[in-house]
């Protein structure tokens, strides 16, 4: 897998940085006498400051991420100055103020790994909070998957799911736990889909279920199994906390007359029609899609 310009220099800004604390590290407790003469070799990589450029000419202007992670960098230069300008010659650094260096490094370098497995993630096709697959392979299998429709006649379905009043749990709970809930949501969906099924994240609370060798009952059947499971297992979070949830469903079957395309407009319109008529429940989408 070939890395992007900016995920290359992420990965050598992580690297600088471990190697960076060692040599903190040395001068703090170690080699006290070379102190004074070696504190520029403790200089900011300049990876860090070429990733953020690199990484904010791609993205939209406000990322309060990337934002928020350069502040840390910051801080984290200049508290590890500090620390080393106010202790005196040749005694080490006071342990109050090693933690306060460490909490900062802990803290930029967990949000930098944290980057780096998105990143890594990302390109490899796969969704970073769920572990479905991402939205961005979806048009190429949807079109393999018609195109052996079209030569062989073996059917196909897909559905679109959706998490109902997901919106409440994030303003009752957090968004932090909200992503907790599409996590565990997923893994649920990932074990109880066919083996040879696909899901994917199609976007916020809504997933996408592309059902193999199924007509429209045979598909209508596997959902129905995946809407009752949803509703009889509430998600339990780590502190004990349970949290019931639902899903609705709209589900299109291929047709020779209608494209990946058609069958997902098909399924949205399910979709919709599930959710008006009270949620909880599967919709197949109008015949003669």
């Amino acid at each position: 897998m070939s890395l992007s310009p900016a995920s290359d220099l992420l990965f050598r800004a992580i690297d600088e940085h471990i190697g960076w604390l060692t040599a903190w590290h040395r001068l703090a407790f170690l080699d006290l006498a070379a102190r004074s003469e070696a504190e520029q070799t403790l200089a900011p990589s300049p990876f860090f400051a070429q990733w953020r450029d690199s990484i904010l000419k791609t993205l939209p202007q406000d990322q309060p991420a990337i934002e928020r992670l350069a502040a840390l960098h910051d801080q984290l230069h200049t508290v590890a100055r500090l620390v080393l300008m106010k202790t005196p010659p040749g005694e080490p650094v006071a342990r109050k103020d090693y933690d306060s260096v460490i909490a900062k490094y802990q803290e930029l370098m967990q949000g930098l790994r944290r980057l780096e497995r998105a990143l890594s993630t990302a390109a490899s096709g796969l969704d970073p909070l769920t572990g479905l697959r991402s939205r961005s392979g979806l048009p190429d299998d949807l079109s393999r998957e018609h195109n052996r429709f079209s030569r062989t006649g073996r059917p196909f379905c897909v559905a679109l799911m959706d998490l109902d009043h997901f919106k409440n749990i994030n303003d009752s709970y957090g968004h932090e736990t909200g992503d907790r809930v599409l996590a565990a949501l997923a893994n649920y969906v990932s074990r109880d889909l066919r083996s040879f099924d696909d899901a994917y994240r199609w976007g916020g609370e809504e997933f996408l279920l592309c059902l193999k060798e199924a007509d429209l009952d045979k598909g209508l059947l596997v959902v129905e199994r995946l809407r009752a499971g949803i509703e009889k297992k509430p998600i339990v979070l780590a502190d004990g906390t349970t949290i019931p949830v639902t899903a609705s469903f709209g589900v299109a079957a291929s047709s020779l007359n209608a494209g990946p395309d058609d069958l997902l407009r098909a399924a949205d319109k399910a979709l919709y029609r599930a959710k008006k008529e009270g949620r909880n429940r599967v919709i197949a989408a109008s015949t003669g899609v």
